[in-house]
């Protein structure tokens, strides 16, 4: 077998993501590209669940994150204030005042299952502002944005694909909790 591969195939990234609807999503990336962070442009704003889970059955893997999508219901997410990884990691975030403990069950819920996941640090969840710039721009957004407020109805999760150069493409959108099927 070749390096990277399995019985089950070759071996696939995935990331899975709560999307920030717009217009916030909008705002918050004007805001990211304020603070001279390069990823403003390429990656709207969000809230990480899985990071570079990586799997050798991608059906499976797939059909396991559809499973938790339909079983977990929709959620509001409300943002408030900021707060920082620093100094083990240069980055500046809106905190979750209300939502983080339904997306840390779902964190769980969709690691519980055929995705292997990167565990660099524990899981946090919250919507990046600036990542990997100047120290005086990560503190201008600690500053600026530590009185922001914002509050956005989960209703969807993203099932990313990273292709062999690395790049993220949205494989599905999935909706949160079971479809309401019609009376017969």
């Amino acid at each position: 077998m070749a390096p990277g591969e399995s019985s089950g195939g070759p071996e696939e990234r995935l990331g899975i993501v709560i999307p920030v609807p717009e217009p916030l999503s909008g705002e918050l990336g004007r805001a990211r590209a304020s603070y001279n962070d390069p990823l403003a442009a390429v990656v709207p704003a969000h809230i990480t669940l899985v990071t570079g889970g990586s799997t050798h059955d991608l059906e499976g893997a797939t059909a396991h994150v559809r499973a938790v999508a339909a079983a977990t219901d929709p959620f509001t997410v409300r943002l408030h204030g900021t707060g920082t990884f620093r100094p083990v990691s240069p980055v500046v975030y809106l905190a979750l005042a209300e939502g983080a403990d339904a997306c840390a069950r779902l964190h769980r819920r969709l690691l519980d299952g055929p995705l292997e996941a990167e565990r660099t640090f524990d899981y946090h969840p919250h919507v990046t502002l600036a990542q990997e710039v100047a120290e005086a721009c990560l503190d201008r957004a600690m500053a600026e944005m530590a009185g922001f407020t914002a509050e956005f109805r989960v209703a969807t999760i993203g099932l990313f694909q990273a292709d062999a150069a690395g790049l993220w493409a949205l494989r599905e959108e999935l909706p949160l909790g079971r479809p309401v099927e019609a009376p017969h």
